[in-house]
């Protein structure tokens, strides 16, 4: 598996951490498509900030190795990333809406 490989699956699995996360709690959904581009946003955000722990997807492959158990933190990190992403784009549309009607 190489690493970009490896970097699909979690963003396809960021996604389906929000589309879920929309599903479950309709007041945070911004409907199929919103929940799309904030589980890519929030999977890709939550990788790139810490996987310098050790299980971005250069870690997992390394040596030419595969390390599952560094996989499986790696979904779970996009997973929660993409549901973390909804909620914080969620929120800050809440914010912009509140000023807009202060005015």
């Amino acid at each position: 598996m190489t690493e970009t490989l490896i970097s699909l699956i979690s963003i396809l699995i960021g996604i389906i951490g929000a589309i879920s996360a929309g599903v479950a709690f309709k007041k945070y959904s911004f409907g199929i498509v919103g929940n799309t581009i904030s589980g890519v946003f929030g999977s890709i955000f939550l990788i790139k900030t810490f996987g310098r722990l050790g299980f971005n997807p250069q870690s997992i492959v390394q040596n030419g190795t595969f390390n599952s158990g560094l996989f499986i933190i790696n979904c779970m990190a996009s997973f929660i990333g993409g549901i973390l992403g909804l909620v914080v784009i969620k929120l800050i549309k809440r914010k912009l809406n509140k000023e807009k009607y202060i005015k």
